[in-house]
């Protein structure tokens, strides 16, 4: 997420400067490179794709994808379709479905065949919807959500700053000993300790979210009098190691309650 997405140094909010002319910089920044991970890619009880020469490309405003090599992917699973697109940086890409244990996931897999002259090297590369295989491992470990991007990274902090939420000027939670997530790329997520929260306020909500760097996040609704905020808060009740020591804090929605943080 970091080169090409939100404040990272190719995406479209780059918070930082360059010691050149960066007129001479594309708006569109397509970046290739070698994965040293072995990836593999599951559907319908079999495994698609297992590679040790996996690319990864970082695409502006997009989320890092996976070429596997053809002669890594089981291409007699594999069913071309009539379907095509056209990106502008790209060149056209062919698509197939995947058809596996008696299962059908349609156009699950592109590839660029003839990608326009100044794109990376995409010719026999084949790339997959994450989310419509079944699993994904890389190494011996499952992950989740999307490709690992290798320039991201999580770190959460212990600090001492002055957290208070509010709704309609009542205070929802309160700390000084919030945890500071700070996430490449992200602004900073202050995780507030659960005994500092008004519980009585909260409403379990059936949302879910995936992310592959700190796991699944369950979310909850605020009821403050008659004022019902959807989803206004979530937490990591089971964090993948990098956000271990969030495990059930609560972090709020900034757009969604009124967040005073000390300085």
């Amino acid at each position: 997420m970091s080169l090409t997405m939100g404040t990272g140094p190719f995406g479209p909010k780059r918070s930082g400067e360059f010691n050149f002319d960066t007129s001479i910089l594309k708006p569109h920044t397509l970046y290739f490179e070698d994965c040293p991970k072995r990836v593999r890619t599951f559907f319908g009880g079999e495994t698609v794709a297992d590679s040790r020469r996996v690319k990864v490309l970082h695409e502006t405003g997009l989320l890092p994808v996976y070429y596997f090599p053809e002669e890594d992917v089981r291409t007699d699973l594999l069913e071309k379709t009539d379907h095509r697109t056209r990106c502008p940086f790209k060149g056209e890409a062919v698509y197939f479905s995947v058809r596996a244990g008696g299962r059908l996931a349609e156009n699950a897999v592109w590839s660029y065949p003839e990608p326009l002259e100044d794109a990376p090297p995409l010719s026999g590369y084949l790339a997959f919807y994450h989310d419509r295989m079944d699993r994904w491992m890389e190494e011996e470990e499952e992950t989740i959500g999307h490709p690992h991007d290798p320039y991201h990274r999580v770190d959460v902090l212990q600090s001492s700053l002055h957290v208070r939420v509010s709704v309609g000027g009542e205070v929802v939670a309160e700390t000084r000993r919030p945890l500071v997530l700070f996430e490449t790329s992200l602004p900073p997520r202050y995780y507030i300790p659960p005994e500092d929260v008004r519980e009585d306020l909260l409403v379990p909500s059936d949302t879910h979210t995936v992310c592959p760097y700190k796991g699944v996040a369950s979310y909850r609704s605020l009821k403050v009098g008659d004022t019902l905020i959807e989803d206004a808060a979530w937490l990591y009740p089971d964090p993948l190691p990098e956000a271990q020591k969030a495990r059930g804090y609560l972090c709020f929605y900034e757009e969604k309650v009124e967040q005073e943080v000390e300085g």
